[in-house]
């Protein structure tokens, strides 16, 4: 997955020119804003409360474009967190160093969010009010899963429906949306304004996983402004489930996973029923298994492989409503060629997944061939009896 695509780095180019327009504008003004005391999520005093990032006293937080860092300096001062509040705008940055600068259990930085994700030290909390749509998801999900330790806490906002009732895409595209400045003025923002089915997707492909969306909704009737507070953990186990509750037909028992590891991660793709899961399929008639391996790879990923770069790794069975089901995970260590969606397969939208940042809902037999041969890998499956090959 690449950092940027097409609109990404225009879009992400103007909300940085409208945000140090807006602190300068503030700035000038001489704008001074009342302290916080309590969290306000997109409209003021609705929401939830400083609760929903559970227990703060002593831990690690990031507020995340945090502005003039009301928020930070809040939870510092009531609850005894110890804050880095980051912003990428110099005059936003200029505005919370002069007011809390001095502030103990408070590091104000200014660096681009996704810059300072990847440097930083895991996090036990990150919270961020209304900047995440402001940043390309595909840039920024990456980097929040990495900076958020195992069990870590993930809050933000987003715009679900503006002003004026234009409501949430399903398409991952960022959209015009007017920010207002106070006494007068608007400048445009570039925003990503999406459905929460696609938020919920884009977050579990990076292995958080949504505990809760809260709808905070404009008190006006003239105003149609909607908002969606996700909160989200990083699961210190990945989850797996069945393709559907149906029991597999019996000529499709037997089949083979393939295990592609390599410096970009491990190789998964989507199942049109919503489960990500190793290349792979059935043992057709007079296949040897590692033909089965090299077939299937080359039919669902168009990835070539010979039989003698694949190691078999074992038999797993388990029994699922009368039918014994046998997989054997299987390690391919050399293939040549990119993965690409095939048509007329079932499993497409392949990506490399670090092996400490997997998806949730992973395939239950590709999770139980990831534990055989990696069983320190933290993933919950049920369980499969395995016997491993000397191979």
């Amino acid at each position: 997955m690449t950092d940027h695509h097409p609109d990404s780095e225009e879009a992400e180019s103007v909300n940085a020119d409208a945000w140090q327009a807006y602190g300068t504008h503030h700035l000038r003004r001489g704008t001074v804003l009342p302290e916080a005391t309590r969290l306000d999520w997109g409209i003021r005093d609705t929401g939830p409360g400083a609760e929903i990032l559970g227990e703060l006293s002593g831990r690690r937080v990031l507020d995340l474009g945090c502005g003039p860092a009301r928020h930070a300096a809040h939870l510092v001062r009531a609850h005894g967190a110890r804050v880095d509040a980051v912003d990428s705008s110099p005059s936003q940055y200029e505005r919370a160093r002069a007011r809390y600068g001095s502030l103990p259990g408070l590091r104000l930085v200014r660096a681009d969010a996704v810059e300072h994700l990847r440097a930083s030290e895991p996090y036990d909390v990150i919270y961020s009010v209304n900047a995440v749509p402001y940043i390309d998801p595909r840039r920024l999900l990456p980097a929040l899963a990495g900076a958020l330790r195992p069990g870590g806490t993930l809050c933000f906002t987003v715009l679900h429906t503006n002003s004026h009732g234009d409501g949430p895409s399903s398409v991952l595209a960022s959209r015009p949306e007017i920010l207002s400045l106070t006494g007068g003025g608007e400048t445009t923002v570039r925003m990503w304004v999406l459905a929460p089915e696609l938020w919920t997707d884009l977050l579990a492909e990076h292995g958080l996983r949504v505990e809760g969306v809260e709808v905070l909704d404009a008190p006006g009737e003239d105003n149609h402004a909607s908002y969606r507070v996700f909160r989200a953990i990083r699961p210190v186990r990945v989850s797996s489930r069945p393709r559907s509750s149906r029991p597999p037909v019996a000529h499709a028992a037997i089949g083979v996973g393939a295990i592609l590891h390599g410096p970009r991660g491990l190789l998964l793709g989507r199942h049109r029923r919503g489960t990500w899961e190793l290349p792979g399929g059935t043992v057709e008639p007079g296949e040897s298994l590692r033909e089965t391996v090299v077939r299937e790879l080359r039919e669902e990923t168009g990835i070539d492989a010979r039989p003698a770069d694949v190691r078999l790794v074992g038999t797993l069975l388990d029994h699922v409503d009368g039918v014994v089901r046998v997989t054997v995970a299987a390690r391919v260590t050399a293939w040549r060629g990119e993965a690409a969606d095939q048509p007329g397969e079932r499993v497409g939208d392949w990506r490399w997944f670090a092996l400490d940042r997997l998806p949730e809902n992973l395939f239950v037999c590709s999770a139980q061939g990831l534990t055989a041969w990696r069983p320190d890998l933290p993933i919950d499956h049920t369980p499969a009896h395995f016997t491993a090959y000397g191979d």
